[in-house]
């Protein structure tokens, strides 16, 4: 006698064998993405955890006659991408060119995330610089720095001479170079302490 339990998934294989690749991309576009996150997590590697999902879904296909016998299909993907990335660590710690490999791309990452931070943080730096600059001097600034204008169209747009428009600008940059070295100077001061 079958059960409803057991006449369900009779349907459900029945229906797999009608329409096995449309289950099967239906299964991938659900699981797809949070595989990839899960190895990714591990490899670091878009490459890599693309491959993994792939391995994954091709195991999964290879025991497509058997989909009626899982019971919790995100479970079983879930482990089948684990055990794939037990195999991956296993043949990166057998592998020293790997090793190696992954292990610069993290410091690439570390530094780069490192160099965003100091270039974040020099900019703000000299926003602060060219903020403390007196209001002439900062207008004078800007108009040459973000606005692109020489001396001569300074000097015309503020009916001021060309050698003002020099002055100030020497005097800017020395003020700004000033703010940067002291602001560098205490940050190292604070690391240090720290």
């Amino acid at each position: 006698m079958l059960t409803n339990r057991d006449s369900t998934n009779q349907t459900f294989v029945h229906t797999i064998d009608e329409k096995t690749s449309q289950h099967f991309e239906a299964l991938y576009e659900k699981h797809a993405d949070s595989l990839f996150a899960l190895a990714f997590k591990t490899t670091k590697s878009s490459d890599l955890s693309q491959d993994i999902v792939q391995e994954v879904f091709l195991t999964l296909w290879s025991h497509r006659t058997e989909l009626h016998t899982i019971k919790n299909i995100d479970a079983w993907l879930y482990t089948v991408t684990e055990n794939k990335l037990i195999d991956f660590l296993r043949k990166t710690a057998a592998d020293n060119r790997l090793r190696e490999i992954l292990w610069k791309r993290s410091q690439s990452t570390l530094n780069e995330t490192e160099e965003f931070i100091n270039a974040k943080e020099c900019r703000r730096s000299i926003q602060q610089a060219i903020k403390s600059l007196p209001p002439q001097r900062q207008l004078i600034y800007r108009l040459n720095r973000d606005a692109g204008m020489n001396y001569k169209e300074i000097a015309d747009a503020l009916s001021i001479s060309r050698h003002t428009v020099k002055n100030q600008l020497s005097s800017a940059l020395q003020a700004i170079q000033r703010f940067i070295s002291g602001s560098i100077g205490l940050m190292f001061i604070l690391l240090s302490v720290l």
